[in-house]
């Protein structure tokens, strides 16, 4: 790896706005693990780990646990999916089912926030 395909944990950080301490939470529980590291113990990433701690930011708002980002990850790196093609397209098509649904439950919420604030709008 070239030094301009890697960055360190506070580089990852500032490009995706998560904090030192969330990124080391996915590299301990094994979601991020870092690419590699330097001889004094630093984490190092590359642009594979910045996209996939994208898509782990992007599953967190949708309320998937650590064990399902997990799986879903794998699957979507496939090399690493268990099971034949067909068993992880199912699992796939589980996960997109619960996204949907929880994107539509976030959307109500958000209208009713909206609504919320335009009663307090309203009011002299």
């Amino acid at each position: 790896m070239t030094a301009k395909t890697t960055m360190h944990i506070g580089d990852l950080a500032q490009r995706t706005g998560l904090s030192l301490r969330t990124i080391r939470h996915y590299d301990d529980v094994g979601l991020l693990p870092a690419t590699a590291r330097t001889d004094g113990g630093f984490r190092v990433y590359s642009e594979d780990d910045f996209e996939r701690l994208m898509v782990i930011k992007q599953m967190k708002p949708l309320g998937f646990s650590l064990e399902e980002m997990a799986e879903i990850l794998s699957i979507l790196a496939s090399s690493e999916a268990t099971g034949t093609p067909a068993e992880a397209g199912a699992r796939l098509s589980g996960f997109l089912e619960k996204a949907v649904h929880q994107r539509a439950k976030m959307a109500r919420n958000l209208a009713q926030a909206d609504e919320f604030i335009q009663r307090l709008n309203a009011q002299p």
